[in-house]
């Protein structure tokens, strides 16, 4: 159930975000969905993609600082307080969010939210008892 995501370290530079994305092109790697987390000299790129063993490989041949990281797909209902119900499950089971950002598509009338928990198996199960949706690999990218 865990989606792999791969997290590219990247200075906050004019082109640095070309070339990694180049690689990744240059490689037959398709982006699935991407969200960027800066501070002043460096970015972090997080990235969802239809092989990310193969995404890391490429990019540390050539140079390039990243690791692999097991996330939650989370599909929640595309209205208003939907959030707020799955971040209160959370919040009342003591699961800590180290980050989430949205999918950029939609499923229907559901949204899907990509999360990183400190304890990634206590969070799958306190979802499945509340009857949420853990979208899989394959279901998230087709592989």
């Amino acid at each position: 159930m865990n989606v792999t995501q791969v997290s590219v370290f990247i200075e906050n530079k004019p082109g640095h975000l070309q070339s990694v994305l180049k690689i990744l092109a240059d490689s037959d790697i398709n982006i699935i969905t991407l969200t960027i987390a800066e501070t002043t000299d460096f970015g972090i790129l997080r990235l969802i993609v239809n092989k990310p063993e193969k995404a890391n490989e490429v990019l540390k041949q050539n140079h390039i600082t990243c690791s692999i990281t097991d996330v939650l797909a989370l599909e929640i209902d595309d209205k208003a307080g939907s959030l707020h119900k799955a971040i209160d499950t959370f919040s009342r089971r003591k699961l800590n969010i180290e980050y989430m950002y949205a999918f950029t598509e939609k499923r229907g009338d559901r949204a899907v939210m990509i999360f990183r928990f400190d304890n990634i198996e206590a969070a799958k199960k306190a979802l499945q008892e509340e009857g949420y949706n853990i979208i899989s690999k394959i279901d998230l990218i087709g592989v």
